[in-house]
């Protein structure tokens, strides 16, 4: 029985990616690797909107996150971390580790960050050395408006870091690094990159390379410095996951071939059918519309809906779907849709989901496909 794979992470792989990334293994240290890493840099740079590098990291969207953290800041600095949901909780939490002075501005879960209420905060505080935001919430389905946020910090006392979490909105949500005026944001490979995971993705602005010459926390696998080096020679410092980075070659190939704006229009219609179609289920959901991300739906269970119970049931049936985290595990479904996503995949899992709920599925895909081709149809063609 072959799987629909509905979490937020790790998504889904075309089947061009597994096939590159079953290819013989190469020299890291020879010039066809260095081609290829230059490839993926340079494209990940044009999808994010940014004239600066691209780094490839060996390693889990936390540990990008890590990096992000110990290569900008020194312990004692004041660092606010303004948090929606369990992963700008993990933000501030590694922060915290290495000794930073981290403040936290938590937004209830479910919301998304209000930009007049973060200048108010950084008006009556001390100054910061750097802000940290999440791009988009994967444990609530929440995205964070962040040009708007980003342009509060940076008219902030004290000119503070922009430093932000895209590890699940990038590829697949609007985001202009220069632009908008981030100094440094992080990714992983999983998402809506389409490959495997295993490559962390790091770009910097010319403001934080400077932070990141006066950064004085510990680090060694995750200097950023250090890895910028040996990508100008087409290389990594340290061993790197060749396989995945076959597989990462290939969807970001793919996204540049459809477009980024066509990309994010994609996603946001399918967004817009998941919705749709989890409510025909009879769900409902967590985040407002304007804040619904358009990779993760969440949803709340009804009471007397069992997690354990109707996940089981749906797994049985070749469909997983991921719970709720935290103080939500059990209260919540996350549907994922990010990556090579369509509308046929969705409306196969709403067809399970109707069955184990004893709805009418069927019903539940057809609004859901109405919702699809509605936001997709005044997209101009590519």
């Amino acid at each position: 029985m072959e799987q629909n794979l509905r979490v937020p992470g790790p998504t889904p792989l075309p089947s061009e990616v597994r096939e590159a990334q079953a290819r013989p293994m190469i020299n890291h240290r020879g010039p066809e690797f260095g081609q290829m890493q230059h490839a993926i840099a340079d494209g990940i740079a044009s999808l994010i909107g940014t004239s600066g590098e691209v780094l490839l990291l060996t390693g889990s969207g936390s540990g990008a996150l890590e990096a992000a953290i110990v290569n900008s800041l020194s312990p004692g600095d004041r660092v606010l971390a303004v948090t929606i949901g369990a992963f700008g909780d993990r933000f501030a939490d590694i922060g915290a580790a290495f000794g930073a002075d981290v403040e936290r501005l938590a937004f209830d879960w479910g919301t998304a960050a209000d930009p007049d209420a973060l200048r108010a905060h950084l008006a009556d505080a001390a100054p910061y050395r750097a802000v940290l935001l999440t791009h988009n919430e994967t444990s609530t389905g929440v995205t964070n408006p962040i040009r708007e946020l980003a342009a509060v910090v940076r008219g902030a006392p004290g000119d503070p870091l922009v430093i932000v979490d895209g590890i699940s909105g990038l590829g697949a949500v609007a985001f202009e690094m220069d632009g908008w005026g981030i100094d440094l944001v992080v990714s992983a490979s999983q998402k809506a990159w389409m490959g495997s995971p295993g490559i962390a993705i790091a770009s910097l602005s010319e403001r934080a390379w400077r932070a990141n010459a006066a950064a004085r926390m510990p680090r060694y696998y995750w200097d950023l410095a250090l890895a910028r080096t040996w990508a100008a020679k087409g290389q990594t410092p340290w061993t790197p996951a060749v396989s995945v980075l076959y597989g990462l070659e290939v969807g970001v190939r793919r996204l540049l071939a459809e477009g980024r704006e066509w990309t994010w229009a994609r996603h946001a219609a399918v967004a817009s059918g998941v919705q749709a179609g989890l409510e025909a289920l009879g769900f409902r959901l967590v985040a407002a519309p304007a804040d619904r991300s358009h990779t993760v739906t969440a949803a709340w269970l009804s009471d007397g809906l069992d997690w354990a119970t109707f996940n089981a049931a749906m797994r049985q049936r070749g469909l997983v779907v991921a719970g709720g985290q935290g103080a939500w595990s059990g209260k919540i479904l996350r549907f994922g849709h990010m990556g090579e996503v369509g509308y046929d995949e969705m409306a196969d899992a709403f067809g399970i989901m109707g069955d184990v709920l004893s709805v009418d599925g069927d019903a539940a895909a057809a609004a859901g496909r109405a919702a699809y081709e509605a936001s997709l149809a005044p997209v101009p063609a590519r």
